[in-house]
């Protein structure tokens, strides 16, 4: 692992315990059920995404600079995600109308949702320092069980991470038939 990138997992984490997170998901355990409006013009619940893998990435604030960088990366990276029959959704708080609005400005082809009431944030545990969301990602197995939690994420290269750890995943345990 490269230094840059311990530093910056360890800087993540302790911003966590600072801000009360228990950073509790664990590979293994059941992914935390979640309804929010879509994109889509749905409500989006883990069920909907039984026999994929869901890659579901929380970021604090549509149009920032660090948020932008990493939705984009997502969306360069989606057609190797999609080969690994895997499906991305980003949460943050932001109404609708800012999601669609950050959704169409940056072509974003994956559906983002509106988490206003932050009960998603809250189920997976990324309310950081002041209320804010902490960026974090979390890949959810086919079965609805948690695989991997990115506490650390390099927006500018998002998505190839996801797609690496994801192949590995998928080496371990291979999607259904």
């Amino acid at each position: 692992m490269k230094m840059k990138s311990i530093v910056a997992t360890f800087l993540s984490m302790a911003t966590g315990v600072l801000a009360g997170s228990k950073l509790h998901l664990e590979p293994g355990q059941a992914a935390p059920d979640f309804s929010a409006p879509s994109t889509s013009g749905s409500t989006a619940k883990l069920s909907d995404f039984k026999g994929q893998w869901l890659v579901l990435y929380f970021y604090p604030k549509s149009f920032t600079s660090g948020c932008t960088k990493e939705a984009c990366s997502l969306r360069d990276g989606l057609p190797n995600l999609s080969k690994l029959n895997a499906v991305v959704l980003g949460v943050s708080r932001d109404d609708m109308e800012t999601q669609k609005k950050f959704k169409a400005e940056e072509k974003l082809p994956f559906d983002l949702l509106a988490d206003i009431d932050k009960s998603v944030a809250q189920a997976y545990d990324v309310i950081g320092f002041g209320g804010l969301y902490q960026r974090r990602t979390v890949i959810i197995d086919p079965d609805g069980k948690v695989a991997h939690v990115f506490y650390a994420v390099n927006v500018n290269a998002h998505g190839e991470e996801v797609a690496d750890v994801l192949k590995k995943l998928q080496e371990q345990k291979p999607n259904p038939v």
